[in-house]
Protein backbone atom coordinates (compact mmCIF):
# COMPACT_ATOMS: atom_id res chain seq x y z
CA UNK A 1 0.00 0.00 0.00
CA UNK A 2 1.41 3.65 -0.82
CA UNK A 3 0.38 5.36 2.32
CA UNK A 4 2.99 2.40 4.64
CA UNK A 5 5.80 4.07 2.07
CA UNK A 6 7.62 6.87 3.86
CA UNK A 7 9.04 9.94 2.39
CA UNK A 8 12.10 9.69 0.84
CA UNK A 9 11.87 5.90 -0.02
CA UNK A 10 14.21 4.92 -3.08
CA UNK A 11 13.10 2.01 -4.94
CA UNK A 12 14.08 0.71 -8.85
CA UNK A 13 10.65 0.60 -10.84
CA UNK A 14 10.27 -0.79 -14.58
CA UNK A 15 14.15 0.16 -14.69
CA UNK A 16 13.75 3.46 -13.64
CA UNK A 17 15.34 5.15 -9.96
CA UNK A 18 12.74 6.39 -8.17
CA UNK A 19 12.20 8.31 -5.09
CA UNK A 20 8.39 8.81 -3.07
CA UNK A 21 6.99 11.94 -2.03
CA UNK A 22 3.68 12.16 -0.80
CA UNK A 23 2.06 9.64 -3.39
CA UNK A 24 4.10 9.90 -6.10
CA UNK A 25 7.08 7.71 -7.46
CA UNK A 26 9.12 10.27 -9.04
CA UNK A 27 12.56 9.40 -11.28
CA UNK A 28 15.83 10.46 -8.65
CA UNK A 29 18.91 11.22 -9.82
CA UNK A 30 22.06 10.19 -8.39
CA UNK A 31 23.22 13.19 -6.30
CA UNK A 32 26.78 15.14 -7.37
CA UNK A 33 28.99 16.37 -4.32
CA UNK A 34 28.93 19.41 -2.63
CA UNK A 35 31.33 21.38 -4.59
CA UNK A 36 31.45 24.39 -6.55
CA UNK A 37 31.80 23.27 -9.56
CA UNK A 38 28.77 21.21 -9.31
CA UNK A 39 26.75 24.13 -8.18
CA UNK A 40 27.59 26.13 -10.91
CA UNK A 41 26.65 23.65 -13.50
CA UNK A 42 23.37 23.23 -11.33
CA UNK A 43 23.25 27.02 -10.97
CA UNK A 44 23.36 27.75 -15.02
CA UNK A 45 21.09 25.16 -16.27
CA UNK A 46 18.54 26.53 -13.48
CA UNK A 47 19.21 29.81 -14.53
CA UNK A 48 18.78 29.60 -18.50
CA UNK A 49 15.56 27.35 -17.39
CA UNK A 50 14.32 30.24 -15.37
CA UNK A 51 15.13 33.27 -18.15
CA UNK A 52 13.23 31.37 -20.54
CA UNK A 53 10.33 31.27 -19.05
CA UNK A 54 9.58 34.88 -17.61
CA UNK A 55 9.48 38.15 -19.56
CA UNK A 56 11.57 39.17 -22.27
CA UNK A 57 14.40 41.87 -21.64
CA UNK A 58 15.20 41.09 -17.94
CA UNK A 59 18.63 38.84 -18.83
CA UNK A 60 20.55 41.53 -18.17
CA UNK A 61 24.36 41.16 -18.54
CA UNK A 62 26.48 41.15 -15.30
CA UNK A 63 28.72 43.90 -17.07
CA UNK A 64 25.82 46.45 -16.91
CA UNK A 65 24.60 46.12 -13.19
CA UNK A 66 25.99 49.44 -12.39
CA UNK A 67 24.45 51.01 -14.90
CA UNK A 68 21.05 49.44 -14.16
CA UNK A 69 21.32 49.92 -10.70
CA UNK A 70 21.69 53.93 -11.32
CA UNK A 71 18.48 53.73 -13.14
CA UNK A 72 16.59 51.69 -11.27
CA UNK A 73 17.22 54.16 -8.22
CA UNK A 74 16.71 57.17 -10.23
CA UNK A 75 13.19 55.78 -11.45
CA UNK A 76 10.10 56.97 -9.92
CA UNK A 77 7.33 55.71 -11.89
CA UNK A 78 5.84 52.20 -10.70
CA UNK A 79 5.91 50.51 -13.53
CA UNK A 80 8.79 51.56 -15.05
CA UNK A 81 10.51 51.01 -11.84
CA UNK A 82 9.33 47.39 -11.69
CA UNK A 83 10.67 46.40 -14.97
CA UNK A 84 13.88 47.58 -14.05
CA UNK A 85 13.98 45.98 -10.80
CA UNK A 86 13.14 42.87 -13.05
CA UNK A 87 16.52 44.00 -14.97
CA UNK A 88 18.25 44.62 -12.04
CA UNK A 89 17.49 41.05 -10.70
CA UNK A 90 18.44 39.46 -13.90
CA UNK A 91 22.23 41.49 -13.80
CA UNK A 92 22.66 40.72 -10.41
CA UNK A 93 22.19 36.52 -11.06
CA UNK A 94 24.16 36.92 -14.06
CA UNK A 95 26.61 38.42 -11.81
CA UNK A 96 26.37 35.98 -8.85
CA UNK A 97 26.96 33.57 -11.57
CA UNK A 98 30.17 35.45 -13.31
CA UNK A 99 31.84 35.29 -9.89
CA UNK A 100 31.10 31.59 -9.38
CA UNK A 101 32.91 30.90 -12.06
CA UNK A 102 35.76 32.27 -11.40
CA UNK A 103 35.91 30.41 -7.69
CA UNK A 104 35.58 27.03 -10.00
CA UNK A 105 38.37 28.43 -12.34
CA UNK A 106 40.49 29.17 -9.54
CA UNK A 107 39.55 25.93 -7.39
CA UNK A 108 40.34 23.92 -10.71
CA UNK A 109 44.28 25.70 -10.64
CA UNK A 110 44.78 24.51 -7.39
CA UNK A 111 43.90 27.82 -5.24
CA UNK A 112 41.66 26.86 -2.04
CA UNK A 113 38.63 29.14 -1.81
CA UNK A 114 37.50 29.44 2.00
CA UNK A 115 34.09 30.50 2.96
CA UNK A 116 35.34 33.26 4.30
CA UNK A 117 36.67 34.45 1.23
CA UNK A 118 35.18 38.22 0.35
CA UNK A 119 34.95 37.01 -3.80
CA UNK A 120 32.46 34.04 -2.28
CA UNK A 121 30.72 36.26 0.27
CA UNK A 122 29.83 39.00 -2.82
CA UNK A 123 28.80 36.04 -4.81
CA UNK A 124 26.33 35.34 -1.91
CA UNK A 125 25.48 38.91 -1.82
CA UNK A 126 24.50 39.65 -5.68
CA UNK A 127 22.28 35.96 -5.18
CA UNK A 128 20.71 37.63 -2.28
CA UNK A 129 19.55 40.92 -3.94
CA UNK A 130 18.45 39.35 -7.04
CA UNK A 131 16.21 36.75 -5.03
CA UNK A 132 15.06 39.80 -2.73
CA UNK A 133 14.04 41.79 -6.26
CA UNK A 134 12.35 39.00 -7.87
CA UNK A 135 9.18 39.92 -6.91
CA UNK A 136 9.00 42.54 -9.50
CA UNK A 137 9.83 39.91 -12.31
CA UNK A 138 6.86 38.42 -14.29
CA UNK A 139 6.42 35.42 -16.07
CA UNK A 140 6.25 35.32 -19.85
CA UNK A 141 2.47 34.30 -20.18
CA UNK A 142 1.39 35.84 -16.77
CA UNK A 143 0.21 33.60 -13.31
CA UNK A 144 2.28 32.34 -10.96
CA UNK A 145 5.04 29.95 -10.71
CA UNK A 146 7.75 32.78 -10.88
CA UNK A 147 8.53 32.44 -7.51
CA UNK A 148 9.45 28.62 -7.28
CA UNK A 149 11.82 29.29 -10.17
CA UNK A 150 13.50 32.33 -9.59
CA UNK A 151 14.47 31.78 -6.11
CA UNK A 152 15.94 27.92 -7.14
CA UNK A 153 19.31 29.02 -7.99
CA UNK A 154 20.11 30.83 -5.00
CA UNK A 155 18.66 27.38 -3.16
CA UNK A 156 21.57 25.38 -4.58
CA UNK A 157 24.13 28.39 -3.94
CA UNK A 158 22.98 28.34 -0.18
CA UNK A 159 21.86 24.72 0.71
CA UNK A 160 23.69 21.12 0.46
CA UNK A 161 22.77 19.64 -3.58
CA UNK A 162 20.98 16.66 -1.42
CA UNK A 163 18.65 19.14 0.25
CA UNK A 164 17.74 20.97 -2.85
CA UNK A 165 16.92 17.89 -4.86
CA UNK A 166 14.75 17.07 -1.93
CA UNK A 167 12.85 20.16 -2.02
CA UNK A 168 12.78 19.33 -5.69
CA UNK A 169 11.20 16.17 -5.40
CA UNK A 170 8.47 17.42 -3.17
CA UNK A 171 7.65 20.16 -5.61
CA UNK A 172 7.62 17.83 -8.35
CA UNK A 173 5.43 15.49 -6.76
CA UNK A 174 2.71 18.59 -5.73
CA UNK A 175 2.91 19.11 -9.56
CA UNK A 176 2.00 15.83 -10.40
CA UNK A 177 -1.16 16.14 -7.97
CA UNK A 178 -2.18 19.46 -9.66
CA UNK A 179 -1.38 17.56 -12.93
CA UNK A 180 -4.10 14.92 -11.61
CA UNK A 181 -6.20 17.72 -10.01
CA UNK A 182 -6.82 19.46 -13.43
CA UNK A 183 -7.27 16.09 -15.60
CA UNK A 184 -9.76 14.70 -13.08
CA UNK A 185 -11.95 18.30 -13.18
CA UNK A 186 -12.31 18.35 -17.02
CA UNK A 187 -12.87 14.74 -16.66
CA UNK A 188 -16.20 15.45 -15.05
CA UNK A 189 -17.87 17.42 -17.98
CA UNK A 190 -16.13 15.11 -21.06
CA UNK A 191 -16.69 11.80 -19.79
CA UNK A 192 -20.64 12.70 -20.00
CA UNK A 193 -20.91 13.03 -23.76
CA UNK A 194 -19.87 10.69 -26.58
CA UNK A 195 -18.39 14.12 -28.72
CA UNK A 196 -16.19 14.80 -26.14
CA UNK A 197 -15.00 11.65 -25.22
CA UNK A 198 -12.26 11.48 -27.82
CA UNK A 199 -10.80 14.54 -26.52
CA UNK A 200 -10.64 13.16 -22.83
CA UNK A 201 -9.08 10.27 -23.84
CA UNK A 202 -5.73 12.95 -25.56
CA UNK A 203 -6.42 15.20 -22.26
CA UNK A 204 -5.35 11.91 -19.75
CA UNK A 205 -2.23 11.07 -22.42
CA UNK A 206 -1.37 14.27 -22.15
CA UNK A 207 -1.79 14.54 -18.27
CA UNK A 208 0.26 11.10 -18.12
CA UNK A 209 3.00 12.01 -20.12
CA UNK A 210 3.10 16.06 -18.42
CA UNK A 211 3.92 14.04 -15.33
CA UNK A 212 6.76 12.60 -17.01
CA UNK A 213 8.24 15.65 -18.58
CA UNK A 214 8.48 17.09 -15.16
CA UNK A 215 9.67 14.51 -13.38
CA UNK A 216 12.63 14.18 -15.92
CA UNK A 217 15.75 16.75 -15.67
CA UNK A 218 16.62 18.29 -19.61
CA UNK A 219 20.29 16.72 -19.42
CA UNK A 220 19.28 13.20 -18.75
CA UNK A 221 19.48 11.06 -21.94
CA UNK A 222 16.11 9.57 -21.20
CA UNK A 223 14.60 13.47 -22.48
CA UNK A 224 14.80 12.57 -25.94
CA UNK A 225 12.38 10.14 -25.44
CA UNK A 226 10.38 12.03 -23.06
CA UNK A 227 10.33 14.86 -24.58
CA UNK A 228 8.98 13.46 -28.19
CA UNK A 229 6.17 11.77 -26.47
CA UNK A 230 4.90 14.54 -24.17
CA UNK A 231 5.16 16.88 -28.02
CA UNK A 232 3.36 14.26 -29.61
CA UNK A 233 0.28 13.77 -26.89
CA UNK A 234 0.36 17.96 -26.73
CA UNK A 235 -0.36 17.62 -30.03
CA UNK A 236 -2.67 14.96 -30.38
CA UNK A 237 -4.50 16.73 -28.20
CA UNK A 238 -4.93 20.39 -29.78
CA UNK A 239 -5.72 18.57 -33.54
CA UNK A 240 -8.36 16.90 -31.37
CA UNK A 241 -9.31 20.04 -29.63
CA UNK A 242 -9.19 22.09 -33.56
CA UNK A 243 -11.81 18.66 -34.79
CA UNK A 244 -13.84 19.51 -31.98
CA UNK A 245 -14.62 22.87 -32.70
CA UNK A 246 -14.57 22.29 -36.90
CA UNK A 247 -17.44 19.55 -36.23
CA UNK A 248 -20.12 20.41 -38.19
CA UNK A 249 -22.60 17.80 -36.59
CA UNK A 250 -22.02 19.61 -33.56
CA UNK A 251 -24.59 22.21 -32.26
CA UNK A 252 -22.40 24.89 -31.19
CA UNK A 253 -24.67 26.38 -28.28
CA UNK A 254 -23.66 28.53 -25.25
CA UNK A 255 -23.37 24.90 -23.16
CA UNK A 256 -21.18 23.37 -25.34
CA UNK A 257 -18.47 26.58 -25.80
CA UNK A 258 -18.28 26.51 -22.40
CA UNK A 259 -17.26 23.04 -22.20
CA UNK A 260 -14.85 23.88 -25.46
CA UNK A 261 -13.45 26.90 -23.12
CA UNK A 262 -12.87 24.29 -19.90
CA UNK A 263 -11.01 22.01 -22.19
CA UNK A 264 -8.86 24.50 -23.75
CA UNK A 265 -8.37 25.72 -20.36
CA UNK A 266 -7.41 22.17 -18.92
CA UNK A 267 -5.10 22.14 -22.15
CA UNK A 268 -3.14 24.91 -20.93
CA UNK A 269 -3.09 24.17 -17.52
CA UNK A 270 -1.27 20.88 -17.98
CA UNK A 271 0.89 22.42 -20.44
CA UNK A 272 2.20 25.49 -18.21
CA UNK A 273 2.69 22.67 -15.56
CA UNK A 274 4.80 20.29 -17.28
CA UNK A 275 7.01 22.89 -18.63
CA UNK A 276 7.45 24.90 -15.25
CA UNK A 277 7.71 21.91 -12.72
CA UNK A 278 6.34 23.90 -9.82
CA UNK A 279 2.60 23.82 -8.67
CA UNK A 280 0.38 26.77 -9.41
CA UNK A 281 -2.25 26.20 -6.98
CA UNK A 282 -4.70 29.40 -7.43
CA UNK A 283 -4.60 28.53 -10.87
CA UNK A 284 -5.39 24.81 -10.32
CA UNK A 285 -7.87 25.67 -7.58
CA UNK A 286 -9.81 28.47 -9.90
CA UNK A 287 -9.99 25.91 -12.54
CA UNK A 288 -11.32 23.25 -10.52
CA UNK A 289 -14.11 25.36 -9.34
CA UNK A 290 -15.04 26.26 -12.38
CA UNK A 291 -15.74 22.78 -13.77
CA UNK A 292 -17.69 22.15 -10.48
CA UNK A 293 -20.03 25.49 -11.45
CA UNK A 294 -20.55 23.88 -14.92
CA UNK A 295 -21.62 20.55 -13.47
CA UNK A 296 -23.71 22.12 -10.84
CA UNK A 297 -25.28 24.76 -13.51
CA UNK A 298 -25.16 22.47 -17.03
CA UNK A 299 -27.60 19.51 -17.33
CA UNK A 300 -26.26 16.09 -19.50
CA UNK A 301 -24.71 17.38 -23.41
Amino acid sequence: MTDEVKNGTTREIAGKSCVYYDGYWIRSYHLHKDSYADKKQMIDQLTRRVFHHVEQGINTPSNRLDDIQKVYEAESNPARKRVKGAMLAGSLLNRGRQILTAIVELEEAGVKIETSNELLRECGRCFIEALSLGKNIKLADGGEGVDELWGEPFKVFSMPIEDFFQSRYIKISQTMSEIDQVTSSITTITITDDALSFVNNKLLELGVMAKMACETIRTDPVMFDVWPCYIAAKEEYEKSLDNLLSDKNEKKNIKFMHAYRLIKECGVLLIKLATLRVPIPDSVRSFTKKCEEFTKNHEKM
